[in-house]
Formats: C-alpha cells, sequence, structure tokens
C-alpha cells in the first residue's frame, strides 16, 4: 500500500489477468491435438473446418467463417488445402458469388471414423472431471457471447 491506497497498478499484473491464462491454456490445448491430427493428415483450423462440416455436410463459406470466429483471409488456404485433399467440394453459390458453398465429400465423411478417437483422446490430456469440463464450457461460452453482443452495440 502507498499512502494507504492499494498499489493502482495490481490490476496489470499478468497474475491477476484471467486473459492470460485463456490465451495459454487455449494454445496448449491446441499443442495437445498436434498428435492426433498428424496422423490424420489435418492442422486445428482444417480439423475444426471439418467437424463443421461433418456436422452439417454443406456449409456456406460465410457461415463457416461466422460459426469458427475465423476471416476469409484465414479460411481461404485452409479450404483449398482441405478441397485439394479431397475432403470438400467449393463451389461458387448462385445467389452471391462471392460466397462458396462447401460440402463433404465421402472422403471427407471417411476421415471422421479416423477422427473420432481425437476428443475423448484430448480430454484425457486435459485432467479435469466431466463436471469441470460442463462448467469450463458453460462459462467460456457465457463470457464469448457476453463480449461478441457488446461488440456488436
Amino acid at each position: 500500500m502507498k499512502n494507504g491506497m492499494a498499489d493502482p497498478y495490481e490490476a496489470l499484473k499478468l497474475r491477476n489477468q484471467v486473459c492470460f491464462p485463456l490465451y495459454a491454456c487455449s494454445k496448449e490445448l491446441v499443442r495437445q491435438y498436434g498428435p492426433f491430427l498428424r496422423d490424420l493428415g489435418l492442422t486445428y483450423t482444417q480439423y475444426i473446418v471439418m467437424m463443421v462440416l461433418w456436422e452439417r455436410e454443406t456449409v456456406s463459406s460465410r457461415d463457416l467463417a461466422e460459426c469458427l470466429h475465423l476471416d476469409y483471409g484465414t479460411l481461404t488456404p485452409v479450404l483449398r488445402r482441405l478441397s485439394q485433399a479431397g475432403y470438400l467440394t467449393r463451389e461458387r453459390s448462385g445467389e452471391d458469388e462471392r460466397l462458396l458453398t462447401l460440402t463433404v465429400t465421402e472422403s471427407g465423411k471417411a476421415l471422421r471414423e479416423k477422427a473420432v478417437s481425437i476428443p475423448p483422446a484430448v480430454a484425457g490430456c486435459v485432467g479435469l472431471t466431466p463436471e469441470e469440463f460442463q462448467t469450463l464450457y458453460i462459462l467460456t461460452y457465457k463470457a464469448l457471447r457476453n463480449m461478441e453482443s457488446r461488440r456488436k452495440e
């Protein structure tokens, strides 16, 4: 305490930031995926694109970018590589030629069978109970929704 007041710089200490452990944890979590995804020949970004396609089968590039919180500059080379690998098709939308319609191929669907063991394997690396995972999931998405709604104001 200086002059009876709390340190005005306390909030600037790294240990007092929620952003830092979230950032570091996110980086480490993606790193944990590495060995599993290398076996599939995918990067983490390619994997999350495929997860959306496995769920929806067809999606517009705009919806995919929004769903994954990625910009087109990041997404374009990822989609090109996945298309070259034969996991998805890209077709120009008839309604808006700036948009692509993305569709998972049979080869892409077959890749899902190889990926099914990844989520539980990575969960084992994290070391949380199912209840802790659920709490983390709920709080993380709540914070994300709150920040997104403030950005749109």
